[in-house]
């Protein structure tokens, strides 16, 4: 069974910065596309970014864009969120997932998921 472990999450100030990590239990996923969503109480999940397996192609959703970046270390199996010039409305539960390939990732239809990570930030 596959896992995915994310890390990172926390309280901080609007402002803030914050670096979130997704570790997968296989070396297997270097080759796999990743990303990452959220989800605030009462919403709906968001796509928040994605990355192809070597890292060429990016994704973001336009909420994050110009203020959070995603990166990969293949050597680690980990996957990393740079969350930058946080805002509160980015208060929620961070997910990772991974999957065969940037379109299902961003489409949540990932073949797997972590647990998530809550991110809250305060004003």
């Amino acid at each position: 069974q596959v896992q995915l472990v994310e890390s990172g999450g926390g309280l901080v100030q609007a402002g803030s910065s914050l670096r979130l990590s997704c570790a997968a239990s296989e070396r297997t996923f270097s080759r796999n596309a990743m990303g990452w969503f959220r989800q605030a109480p009462g919403e709906e999940r968001e796509f928040v970014a994605a990355i192809n397996w070597n890292g060429d192609s990016r994704y973001y959703g336009d909420s994050v864009k110009g203020r959070f970046t995603i990166s990969r270390d293949n050597a680690k199996n980990t996957v990393f969120l740079q969350m930058n010039s946080l805002k509160p409305e980015d208060t929620a539960v961070y997910y990772c997932a991974a999957g065969s390939s940037t379109v299902r990732v961003r489409s949540a239809g990932a073949e797997y998921w972590g647990q998530g990570t809550q991110v809250t930030v305060s004003s």
